[in-house]
């Protein structure tokens, strides 16, 4: 069975970094993508990074491009998502998930592309 377990999340400072991790198992190959993506209170969960372990391709959405960074490594089978000069607005549920569709353009951002999802991790950052 597929898992993914999920952690790195904390309370941090504005301007401040957290290093997120997925743990992934259960894959008999690299055919998958993994992304990450965030429930803030009263608000949809959003799809904020994508890697697709194949060729590591990356993907994100313009809130957090150029101060969030994707990357896998497939000694640990581990994809990490690097946060930095976190943003109060960046406060959310930060979950993991996985697909082995072939995501195409914006599809990675669409949460019912992907069929397995670790559980939440919080990230609370203060002003």
């Amino acid at each position: 069975d597929v898992q993914l377990q999920a952690s790195g999340g904390g309370l941090v400072q504005a301007g401040g970094s957290l290093r997120l991790s997925c743990a992934a198992s259960g894959f008999i190959n690299d055919d998958y993508a993994i992304g990450w993506f965030r429930q803030a209170p009263g608000k949809e969960r959003e799809g904020i990074s994508c890697i697709s372990r194949s060729d590591d391709s990356t993907s994100y959405a313009d809130s957090v491009k150029g101060r969030f960074t994707i990357f896998s490594d497939s000694a640990k089978n581990t994809v990490y998502l690097q946060m930095n000069s976190l943003k109060p607005e960046d406060t959310a549920v930060y979950y993991c998930a996985a697909t082995r569709r072939n995501l195409i353009l914006s599809s990675w951002r669409i949460r019912t592309n992907y069929d397995y999802w670790g559980q939440g991790t919080q990230v609370t950052v203060s002003s």
